[in-house]
């Protein structure tokens, strides 16, 4: 069976008279198919300069046409633009097109006005579904560019549900954030739909599904006292539980996480913000079980795998 791929820009005449000769050739002859791929002008190179990088082609008109090898495997056989598709049709098949340019231009308009249609439908479909949104405070620290492949590959909060992640850190970090978001975006995880750096106190926890507080980096390690230390974790917490309490979700989740004071941080966001939902609030210390667990790994000698 022979399966072809015509690809190409919505407003393209070119493409036009290819994929009705296509059309054609699918309709009569039981061994063809065709699969086409329509693309907005606006994201027709870009498109095309991606599809020709990964196969190893060159090719810069519209339209592009390849042949798929489905009894062989492997990628696909470069035929090259319309052309080359007529070539093949008339040496292969006897069939050629005849179509007059004012008739490649009309068809070439339809399919213009219905790639728009599709677009438009796609993202009103992307409007229906809400993504979670999830906020990390003292997103500069390395934690955080860990954290957000686990949370945008789907196994935290499953494999269906989109989120939005939003890095909130002081306004001296925010070429750091930039730098996150732009490493987090060329990642491209199915299931990110956007990912935005706030600096603005004001903006902090809009709409907040899920907030994870990891403030172990604002606190001033130059202080040793251990009151000082309560008292700065303190100041932290009086300042985001009364923002969680306005801008968040009445149901927001809450975690406290880090290697210092994550049960105290629970505790003084739940006392700070009365109306978020004490069961809502929880404290995470796994990197302390983690130290814990390598060093009695260590004193039995055996590995912290088990």
């Amino acid at each position: 069976m022979a399966k072809f791929v015509l690809a190409g820009k919505a407003n393209c005449p070119y493409y036009a008279k290819a994929e009705r000769l296509a059309d054609y050739l699918q309709a009569n002859l039981p061994d063809f198919r065709v699969h086409k791929i329509l693309q907005h002008p606006d994201k027709w190179e870009q498109w095309l300069h991606d599809i020709c990088e990964t196969n190893g082609w060159q090719h810069r008109e519209s339209p592009i046409i390849w042949r798929e090898l489905l009894d062989r495997g492997g990628k696909g056989r470069l035929l090259g633009g319309v052309s080359d598709f007529l070539e093949h049709a008339q040496h292969y098949y006897g069939i050629t097109s005849m179509m007059s340019s004012e008739e490649m231009l009309d068809i070439a308009e339809e399919n213009m006005k219905a790639c728009i249609e599709i677009e438009k439908e796609e993202e009103e479909i992307k409007n229906l579904v809400k993504p979670l949104q999830i906020w990390i405070t003292n997103a500069s620290s390395p934690i955080c560019y860990q954290l957000i492949p686990l949370l945008a590959n789907g196994e935290v909060f499953g494999m269906t549900t989109e989120i939005s992640i939003h890095l909130f850190d002081t306004d001296k970090f925010k070429e750091v954030l930039c730098g996150i978001v732009m490493e987090a975006e060329d990642m491209a995880f199915p299931l990110l739909r956007s990912i935005s750096k706030h600096t603005e106190i004001c903006e902090a926890f809009v709409q907040a599904d899920v907030v994870i507080v990891l403030d172990d980096g604002l606190l001033n390690h130059e202080v040793q006292s251990l009151e000082n230390y309560i008292r700065e974790v303190s100041d932290i917490c009086r300042v985001y539980a009364p923002l969680i309490e306005r801008n968040a979700r009445s149901e927001v989740r809450v975690i406290s996480s880090g290697k210092n004071f994550v049960n105290l941080k629970a505790m003084l966001i739940m006392t700070y913000g009365p109306s978020i939902k004490p069961e809502n609030v929880i404290a995470v210390a796994t990197s302390w079980e983690s130290v814990a667990k390598a060093m009695l790994a260590r004193k039995l000698n055996m590995n912290t795998a088990g």
